[in-house]
């Protein structure tokens, strides 16, 4: 008689309502496995991605969504030493053969994948972490460059937000970006320095007057389109734009002839991808590792959370789609 569990599947992609509650057998660790038994699960735009049949990583159907969970390791597959019963832990799909799973009361995964997480982390806040590690890795990805300032467009937005206390940790200026006097407030209260009018029109001026006409030296990009192009006038010499997304589309106009009308700037582009580390395992995991204990610390802090019961799935997905909550979506396998 195979125990129950709760979880959310979906046979095919589709919109929100392609996602079904189902009862499935509690998966049993195999050999060098461990079940964590999930406290919270995250919600986020990878899972979307999941759910509509875009995402470059797409798992086999039907599918499970979810890549974060916070939980405890609640049975251990035989010859496992590295965790035991009790322990607290995080699991990303980022440690994982395969995307998703999450949305799940319990999920079986590789002793080595879990972090272990201190207890002053609390569950919610620890699937927060994701985000913490992307911005972690953003912005190592500036190389070199002796950055004082930085520009976070939507720095209400979940990785934004991770990237506005990360780099105010590190002692840069910030300047956000928000669409709403909420979101606005929320980049604020998220450690912001200065939250100017998301247009991109006239991005590039009020900059320049923030910062005395030097510009920022670094600018986060996840738009694309008129934005991309505002935010490269906007740096100062030797600045760097990174666009890890194109929301928006690709950049408006010719990105080498940007560049080379602001030749005197010597000003430099990349793109960025949280996959480029994705065989470099000690890397991945070491930014991880610094990512909690900054939240550990205290120097970082998650989000404001909006809760839902994992049956709620389909409802948070449509917040997800419309941009309708500031802050984490979270879902409780066992209600609110």
């Amino acid at each position: 008689m195979h125990t129950p569990m709760k979880a959310i599947q979906l046979q095919a992609p589709g919109g929100p309502d392609v996602l079904q509650l189902v009862e499935l057998p509690l998966p049993q660790p195999q050999a060098g496995e461990v079940r964590v038994k999930a406290m919270a699960i995250g919600a986020g735009g990878p899972d979307v991605l999941i759910r509509n049949g875009t995402y470059k990583w797409m798992p086999p159907m039907p599918a499970i969504p979810g890549n974060e969970m916070a939980g405890v390791v609640d049975a251990v597959g035989p010859g496992v030493s590295a965790l035991h019963v009790g322990q607290r832990v995080l699991v990303s799909a980022r440690e994982l053969k395969q995307r998703g799973g999450c949305y799940a009361e319990a999920i079986c995964v590789p002793e080595a994948a879990p972090f272990v997480l201190p207890d002053a982390i609390r569950f919610e806040n620890a699937v927060s972490l994701g985000n913490f590690q992307l911005a972690l890795a953003m912005l190592s990805s500036n190389g070199n460059l002796p950055a004082q300032s930085i520009l976070i467009p939507g720095a209400a937005g979940g990785v934004a937000t991770a990237l506005v206390q990360v780099a105010r940790d590190r002692g840069l200026r910030v300047i956000g970006t928000a669409s709403t006097p909420q979101k606005r407030d929320f980049a604020l209260a998220n450690g912001a320095h200065e939250v100017i009018e998301s247009d991109a029109r006239g991005l590039t001026d009020k900059v320049m007057q923030l910062t005395g006409g030097r510009g920022v030296d670094l600018a986060f990009d996840h738009l694309g389109g008129d934005l991309f192009v505002a935010c490269l006038r906007a740096l100062a010499p030797f600045g760097m734009v990174v666009s890890y997304n194109i929301v928006s589309g690709p950049p408006s106009s010719d990105v080498f002839g940007e560049l080379r009308a602001l030749l005197g700037k010597s000003l430099a582009v990349r793109t960025f991808s949280i996959h480029a580390v994705d065989a470099d395992a000690v890397q991945r995991r070491g930014l991880m590792e610094s990512a909690i204990a900054l939240m550990a610390e205290g120097r970082v802090h998650a989000p404001k959370a909006t809760l839902f019961p994992l049956a709620e799935a389909r409802y948070a997905h449509e917040l997800l789609d419309s941009g309708g909550t500031l802050g984490k979506i979270i879902l409780l396998p066992r209600g609110t």
